[in-house]
């Protein structure tokens, strides 16, 4: 099978870059906007540069690849960003599949999509696949709708949805909630973290295995992808504390009201993820496993 993945300078991208090489029988094509984050990590990769903005270059860079499978993880994800540049949220979320879902039609490549569990109004929580989306920021809006376009795709899907990924990368700018924790409080700094959410973290390894088992049994139709425990942000907090031996009374937990934020959060969701156990042999590690790995990639000696 010749996979190719969109994205794979992200969090995301970069896991399945890593599983992928080493899997038998995968050619794999990573691709990206700009330079190869992993170009000096991964030599014996094949990266090609592509926008998924642009249809030109995905028609181009499909027709040349010919990928048996796509995994698409590339997206614009800072909710607040989102809802502040909502076009540019819509060229990136929508748009882009779009252009994708045109180019998996002609080869029937089959499109593994990721998706979120902010399509949801967090009214309620953990969800199951069944549960019917109704987002509460455009971000959940410009996902529902590519996972519309997903569904009508003429060629085999499988739309394949997370929640608040965390884990490591290579040139990655943006933090997670293990390194925050850790290193806000190991400058004796204190925080606060909202108490009043509900999610299930996910580790970036095992999402890019979850999707991994997927392509591999060529599954269709939507599965959640999660970790399997349900945590407030300060239950998150309090772990990654605890983990460091760090002072958790620096730690504040609070409403979300306390912050003012751009974009509205859904207060409660994560997934019941026993669909995916049972059909894709999905295994997540615990968030204390997440802690112990993370530590492992960023500790220094």
């Amino acid at each position: 099978m010749k996979i190719l993945v969109t994205g794979s300078n992200g969090l995301l991208g970069q896991k399945l870059v890593a599983l992928l090489r080493q899997r038998p029988g995968v050619q794999l094509v990573a691709t990206s906007r700009g330079i190869n984050k992993l170009a000096t990590v991964y030599p014996e990769v094949r990266f090609v540069t592509l926008d998924v903005t642009d249809p030109a270059q995905v028609q181009q860079v499909v027709d040349q690849e010919k990928p048996t499978h796509l995994i698409h993880t590339a997206a614009m994800t800072n909710v607040d960003e989102c809802e502040l540049n909502q076009a540019a949220c819509w060229q990136q979320n929508v748009t882009a599949v779009a252009n994708l879902v045109t180019a998996c039609e002609q080869h029937q490549t089959h499109l593994l999509h990721l998706s979120t569990d902010f399509i949801f109004s967090g009214e309620t929580g953990p969800l199951d696949e069944t549960a019917q989306p109704a987002p509460v920021n455009f971000y959940g809006q410009s996902k529902v709708a590519a996972e519309q376009l997903v569904q009508a795709c003429r060629a085999p899907w499988a739309i394949l949805r997370t929640v608040l990924v965390y884990g490591t990368a290579h040139h990655y700018g943006r933090t997670n909630i293990v390194t925050w924790v850790r290193d806000s409080l190991r400058a004796g700094k204190p925080i606060k973290v909202v108490d009043d959410q509900l999610r299930t973290p996910t580790l970036a390894e095992d999402l890019a295995e979850g999707c991994w088992l997927a392509a591999r049994h060529n599954a269709t139709g939507i599965y959640h992808l999660s970790g399997a425990e349900l945590f407030t942000p300060y239950q998150m907090a309090l772990q990654v504390a605890s983990y460091f031996g760090l002072d958790a009374g620096l730690i504040t937990a609070v409403d979300a009201s306390t912050f003012t934020q751009p974009a509205q959060r859904p207060l409660r969701t994560g997934f019941l993820i026993e669909k995916a156990r049972r059909e894709l042999g999905y295994q997540p590690q615990s968030f204390a496993q997440g802690i112990a790995l993370v530590a492992r990639q960023t500790e220094t000696v």
